[in-house]
């Protein structure tokens, strides 16, 4: 037995001279991180700081790329969506481990639904200790898997940039939507940082000793190798699918011989590589095609404010008149009545990324004449090119006009009825609408006073209007703004709040104070989360829940760095010069709050709460 234990004691020290080569690399993963990043054309990584994530964060900042830390991770998360929307590239969110990640599930979510291609990196414990009750160790791979297209955990620095490119790829190919990497703390600092903090404080004696010794050190050796290799950094081919020329012909000949054509244009209509690369092309092409147009989402704003093919009212009754219905991008979910609004005797050409999105309640209310699996930018173009002298009879968006022009002004005729107290939403929002910069962009972030805004206020261009999505997520605004701010520095960038929404990100002040980048929020102060309300106090006779306070918001920004103003009745009359010096304070570099006390109207009455 001695002598066996002697071979052991021998072959176990052989073991471990093999793997003790001083390792004196400065080197580390989040260098690796970083390089891909950069190569990838990433400029903005948005975080709330933790130690796991460390490495990557300072790896970045000295490769030139703007490190951009909030006061929530979600925030985080929705600034890398907003990135994504506006500059067609990947959005990219790094949080650490734990609460961190679970902080973001509801703005991932959000991403998914909006199918935005969004990076969020994760820290996790150090790959030894997972599941061994270390600090803010818990399955994160189960979490996310649910939430996004592509899931991976990063076990060997060697795994670093094949994965990250990886990841960046999926994002963006097919139907877009984010995508997560979890980062072992052990994979991203330096080799002796992590042979000290692996070391046994006391290790065991005798051969059982020795055996860990040199698990460790074979673990910690493989952890590392081949981590420095030189390897290929730049992005992999994204795949979009597109329709074939036989569905195109086919479309061809519905839409020639059409009377009353429609196009619903969905979020989806702004996905690279169409609108980003060609904006003025993507609009000639509908202009072209002379079809009305109902702009719905991230679409809002793609045939510029006064388009006389924009019909922005009356789509109910279009769509009952219509005899062919282009769903470019747009979805048959409850935006539409689930498909019940379209008329049985209609074409209808559906396109869109997303199989199940393209079909959805097709088997219930609706069937596609054409349903085209691909990207509706530029099946658009395609189609435009191939109508090429083709024109949509022009009586047809005109008295599609007519009818809008009625509504419109039984609209503003709302906003001249004077409310119980306070301001007339309807009255502020026109009165906004009118002054706005040409280049500006709007941020949705609340329900009543910003279901009433999407109805008056006019994106002034492509991609200026920012929503959560089908998701009806409440808490956007602060990193939709901040995202958008970033993005496009020069552009004067709005958001509006309902009082109930701007709780989640009011914070963020700090954040638009200390990285520079003012905005303007306006906020409809009515003291109620009035969407539900207006449903609730009806059918169940109670407001329970439902009431705020009039509460001192423009002090809360006073308080971050911004600048507040108390806006009511009494203001009436200087609404309009408030505003101008808003907008010029921002220019100056000031972060906004307008706190506009709103009464109640009757314009939003039958909207959908649930």
């Amino acid at each position: 037995f001695q002598q066996n234990k002697r071979c052991c004691n021998a072959l176990i020290t052989g073991l471990l001279s093999l793997g003790q080569t001083p390792n004196t690399n400065p080197r580390h993963g989040g260098e690796s991180v970083a390089e891909v990043l950069r190569a990838h054309g990433v400029k903005f990584v948005f975080t709330l700081v933790g130690g796991h994530i460390s490495p990557i964060l300072v790896a970045c900042e000295k490769l030139g790329i703007r490190i951009v830390d909030t006061r929530h991770e979600a925030t985080a998360v929705f600034a890398a969506d907003a990135v994504a929307r506006l500059s067609g590239t990947v959005g990219v969110a790094a949080v650490t481990a734990g609460p961190g990640l679970t902080n973001t599930v509801t703005a991932v979510k959000n991403a998914q639904m909006a199918e935005s291609p969004l990076l969020l990196i994760g820290g996790a414990a150090a790959t030894l200790l997972q599941g061994r009750g270390a600090l803010q160790d818990i399955d994160q791979m189960s979490l996310f898997k649910p939430l996004c297209k592509f899931c991976a955990s990063v076990r060997t620095v060697r795994e670093i940039v094949p994965t990250v490119r990886k990841a960046l790829a999926i994002a963006q190919s097919g139907t877009p939507g984010p995508v997560f990497i979890e980062f072992p703390i052990d994979t991203l600092y330096p080799y002796h940082v992590v042979e000290k903090e692996s070391a046994p404080k006391n290790t065991p004696k005798g051969l059982f000793g020795k055996i860990m010794a040199w698990y460790l050190q074979n673990h910690l050796s493989n952890l590392f190798a081949g981590a420095w290799e030189t390897c290929d950094l730049s992005p992999l081919p994204v795949y979009i699918p597109h329709a074939t020329e036989d569905e195109v012909q086919r479309c061809v000949e519905l839409v020639s011989r059409a009377k009353k054509p429609v196009i619903l244009l969905g979020s989806q209509a702004t996905l690279p590589p169409t609108p980003v690369c060609e904006t003025l092309t993507f609009l000639k092409a509908l202009e072209s095609l002379g079809i009305p147009c109902f702009l719905g989402g991230m679409s809002r704003g793609m045939l510029g404010k006064n388009s006389p093919l924009h019909i922005r009212q009356n789509r109910r009754d279009a769509l009952k008149e219509a005899d062919l219905v282009l769903l470019a991008g747009t979805v048959c979910d409850f935006r539409l009545s689930y498909g019940r609004v379209l008329n049985r005797r209609s074409k209808i050409i559906a396109v869109n990324r997303d199989r199940s999105q393209l079909l959805k309640n097709s088997d219930m209310f609706w069937k596609p004449t054409v349903a085209i699996q691909g990207d509706a930018g530029s099946f658009l173009l395609r189609l435009s090119k191939a109508l090429k002298g083709h024109r949509c009879p022009e009586e047809w968006p005109r008295s599609l006009k007519e009818g809008e022009a009625i509504k419109e002004k039984a609209n503003r005729a709302k906003a001249d009825e004077k409310t119980e107290r306070h301001l007339n939403p309807i009255s502020v929002l026109h009165r906004v609408d009118e002054l706005l910069a040409e280049d500006s962009i709007i941020v949705a972030d609340g329900g009543d006073f910003v279901g009433s805004a999407a109805y008056i206020m006019r994106p002034r261009g492509p991609i200026r209007w920012l929503d959560p999505g089908a998701f009806g997520t409440l808490g956007v605004g602060g990193g939709f703004a901040l995202g958008a701010k970033l993005c496009r520095p020069e552009s004067e960038v709005w958001i509006v709040y309902g009082d109930g929404s701007l709780g989640y990100s009011v914070a963020e002040f700090d954040t638009f104070t200390r990285h520079k980048t003012p905005v303007i929020a306006l906020v409809g102060n009515d003291a109620c989360w009035s969407q539900i309300s207006r449903e609730q106090v009806p059918m169940l006779g109670s407001n329970v829940a439902c009431g705020l306070a009039f509460t001192d918001y423009h002090i809360v920004a006073d308080g971050y760095g911004g600048k507040g103003y108390l806006i009511g009745r009494e203001d009436e009359s200087r609404l309009d010069d408030i505003i101008k010096k808003a907008q010029k304070e921002c220019r100056e570099g000031k972060a906004i709050l307008l706190n506009v006390l709103i009464g109640k109207t009757n314009f939003r009455d039958g909207s959908i709460s649930v």
